[in-house]
């Protein structure tokens, strides 16, 4: 399926890799059919991308390349909306807000979009009761505990 895209311009897509929000995203209710392309060769960047609209296209990144400490729970609920069965099933990124310079770049660790690899479920889940940022510098260093 030939699609328009934000950052690639016309591409051809597999259907089989539409991914599928079934109650859109945050801020676009409407927009419920979504690609990954890869952003970099490296893998480390991608763009997740509305297979409808061109113009409605996030900048993605997987967490725990950046916050190798990354870790929340999802509802039972939600894991059960996915039809997720096992962790090794899951795919996990986070919106990053791209500024420039690019090490200057924050990413929305309060709101990762959790995928079921196996049947392309996919859902941005909004955390409650954490520590984590919806703008989390990217390059951050983490802080270091005081011995005491």
């Amino acid at each position: 399926m030939k699609i328009r895209t934000k950052y690639h311009g016309e591409m051809t897509i597999n259907e089989e890799d539409i991914l599928h929000f079934e109650k859109g995203i945050p801020g676009f209710p409407n927009e419920m059919k979504f690609v990954l392309i890869p952003l970099t060769d490296d893998g480390l960047f991608q763009v997740l991308q509305s297979t409808v609209n061109e113009d409605i296209a996030f900048i993605t990144t997987d967490p725990f390349f950046f916050k190798r400490d990354y870790d929340f729970v999802v509802d039972d609920a939600i894991v059960e909306s996915l039809g997720i069965q096992q962790e090794k099933d899951v795919k996990v990124v986070v919106i990053i807000t791209p500024q420039e310079p690019f090490n200057q770049s924050t990413a929305n660790l309060q709101a990762p979009v959790v995928m079921n690899k196996n049947n392309n479920k996919a859902r941005q889940v909004i955390l409650n009761n954490t520590n984590y940022l919806t703008k989390h510098p990217l390059f951050a260093e983490e802080p270091v505990a005081a011995k005491g």
